[in-house]
């Protein structure tokens, strides 16, 4: 499908019923939700949507020389590096498949670095590439603690930071379960991926997405990338890739599913994402309630002192 094609097609998704979390952020007429699938499985770790994301989102550009270490110069997510491509490296077979077992779905770079027995033409040694980006939750803890409404949620169901509102008091950066948000050295604000916001109001997909060779980064309405990854991951799997897994497309998680989810090949950790990511905001009511208690307790105990202290002084 051409890049024409998909954004006509999307385009014309949007014309669907109200998805709720733009309902509940105020929206009254919204599009569907839409966001990222990021298959890993055929990234190729191009690094071009790094690249795409800071041209179109003009993003100082940050990361060290290579080292010779690894292809990774940026490192991970950051206020200048709203995508990052991982590079990691395993010695173990790709995807932990079956031997003997053909995967024309599969990398065809991890492929060719394949050995006759489904390992490494090197000793076993393979890549994983993945593509991270902010996940857009459907819980955001961001918008929680937030003081001055410089983080919102569109009407598209993405999450932005409106930088010339941001105060740089910095909540957001420990709020966020992911460790995606954070304060731009020299600058004091907060910054993260807008899923190219401006690009959606003009009827355009994401750059990132737009750049992507492979189609590892795709983009649309979430209701319909989530059938599409999971028919992918059983795809996998029936062509021997029994570790093919999807993470942040369940709703009933820790965050309510993400708006950007991902198709991994090995556990959450392996990319750095954590297991069980949980919206850090979650206790915040019953919180207010023991503080609220706490703080009627105190009162009511400063005034009995206060009652005791009159009555004693009298003569």
């Amino acid at each position: 499908m051409t890049t024409a094609e998909r954004e006509g097609r999307w385009r014309r998704l949007l014309s669907g019923p109200e998805p709720e979390v733009a309902a509940d952020a105020g929206h009254a007429e919204a599009p569907p939700r839409v966001g990222f699938f990021t298959d890993t499985s055929v990234c190729i770790g191009c690094k071009a949507c790094e690249v795409a994301c800071k041209e179109w989102n003009a993003v100082p550009a940050d990361g060290g020389p290579l080292t010779g270490m690894s292809y990774d110069n940026t490192g991970g997510l950051g206020a200048s590096t709203w995508r990052h491509v991982a590079f990691i490296e395993q010695t173990r077979p790709l995807g932990g498949q079956r031997s003997g077992v053909e995967h024309p779905d599969l990398d065809v770079l991890a492929l060719a670095a394949q050995g006759p027995d489904g390992g490494d033409a090197d000793g076993g040694l393979r890549w994983l590439m993945a593509s991270d980006v902010c996940k857009h939750c459907t819980h955001a803890a961001c918008l929680d603690v937030c003081p001055t409404g410089s983080l919102f949620r569109t009407e598209f169901g993405t999450v932005v930071v409106q930088e010339d509102v941001c105060n740089g008091c910095g909540y957001c950066v420990p709020a966020c379960p992911y460790g995606v948000i954070e304060q731009r050295e020299g600058d004091g604000r907060a910054w993260k991926c807008t899923l190219c916001y401006d690009r959606l109001g003009a009827g355009q997909e994401p750059a990132c997405a737009k750049a992507c060779p492979t189609d590892s980064i795709q983009f649309g309405p979430l209701d319909e990338l989530r059938e599409r990854a999971a028919a992918r991951v059983a795809r996998l799997r029936e062509t021997g890739v029994p570790d093919a897994r999807l993470y942040g497309a369940d709703p009933a998680d820790g965050v309510g599913g993400a708006g950007a989810f991902f198709l991994l090949l090995d556990e959450p950790e392996v990319y750095g994402l954590p297991p069980d990511p949980v919206v850090t905001t979650r206790d915040l009511p019953v919180m207010w309630r023991h503080a609220g208690t706490a703080a009627l307790a105190l009162l009511g105990g400063l005034a009995a002192a206060f009652a005791g202290r009159r009555r004693a002084a009298r003569p």
